[in-house]
């Protein structure tokens, strides 16, 4: 018998932590983050980490799991939460909650990993490094302009991940089996939480300045120091306070929202390609029980 597993998605900010825990608690579940960040130590302010009570309140999974200098690998991700997922059926339903859509497809759907080498990334590695990587975007652009469009120029990770894979496979990043179709190997149930723009927006403004009053800048520098992955500094708000270290505490701020804002448009266009995902907007009354009540119906 298939697996049955629910899951919550959407934007960052857009409410996805606090409908999980109620949904958790109603459905008797357990939760697997999937959140490319919250599975590393110390990285606690900056991703919206569970606190404490949350943790305490119902079992999480894949939080804390890495120290931030680990790149962890999205067939690592894969492997870890399948883990989980098998772990939790033995005794309830396992819900995933995240909104990094790409791990989230390669958890809960058949889908092709292309290979790695460590020689070939750490090369590619220098040459940002020493040419920055709006050249080496330039070179995806050349390459595999589907794979280009879709990576953002400043993004050194994916950009790298993309060049990676053209040289040791010969074929187009954006090539690889079984992304546009959408087979899990799951009994999957799905919910995507969506606000108006407006709403999303006040929501990722108010997150930032929480966050930042709330010790980010000190976090980024602490976890900074002890050796960050070239993953773990991508993450949102510790990327924008270390490329602009000197800049002023309102620029800073800026960077950050305006970063969130293009995340939360990039999740949202990827979710929504995903014919699976029920949409519940959880700003209208009865949108946050409607939502629940499609996971406990099974989708039905």
């Amino acid at each position: 018998m298939t697996q049955r597993v629910v899951a919550i998605v959407g934007a960052t900010a857009v409410g996805k932590t606090e409908l999980s825990i109620e949904a958790a608690q109603r459905l008797g579940a357990e939760i697997v983050s999937v959140d490319s960040m919250q599975i590393y130590r110390g990285m606690d302010v900056g991703t919206a980490k569970p606190d404490a009570a949350v943790l305490g309140a119902v079992p999480h999974h894949l939080v804390d799991v890495f120290d931030p200098s680990h790149d962890v690998t999205v067939a690592e991700f894969r492997d870890l939460a399948r883990d989980a997922i098998d772990d939790i059926g033995e005794r309830t339903v396992p819900l995933l909650v995240g909104g990094s859509g790409l791990y989230f497809r390669a958890v809960v759907d058949r889908l092709s990993i292309p290979p790695s080498s460590v020689q070939v990334r750490g090369r590619l590695e220098s040459e940002v490094d020493t040419l920055g990587t709006e050249s080496l975007h330039a070179r995806l652009v050349e390459l595999d302009p589907d794979a280009a469009a879709k990576i953002e120029p400043g993004n050194a990770r994916r950009i790298v991940r993309a060049l990676e894979v053209i040289e040791i496979t010969g074929r187009r990043f954006s090539d690889n089996d079984g992304w546009d179709r959408y087979e899990s190997v799951y009994d999957l149930v799905l919910v995507g939480l969506t606000r108006p723009r407006d709403d999303l927006y006040a929501r990722i403004e108010a997150r930032v300045d929480s966050m930042l009053a709330g010790g980010l800048v000190e976090e980024t520098r602490r976890v900074a120091a002890a050796g960050m992955g070239r993953t773990a500094r991508q993450a949102l708000g510790y990327r924008q306070i270390l490329d602009l270290e000197e800049a002023e505490p309102a620029a800073i701020r800026d960077a950050i929202v305006r970063a969130t804002k293009r995340f939360a448009r990039r999740q949202e266009s990827w979710f929504r390609s995903d014919p699976r995902v029920a949409w519940f907007d959880i700003s209208e009354p009865g949108g946050a029980e409607a939502a629940i009540a499609h996971l406990e119906a099974g989708g039905r």
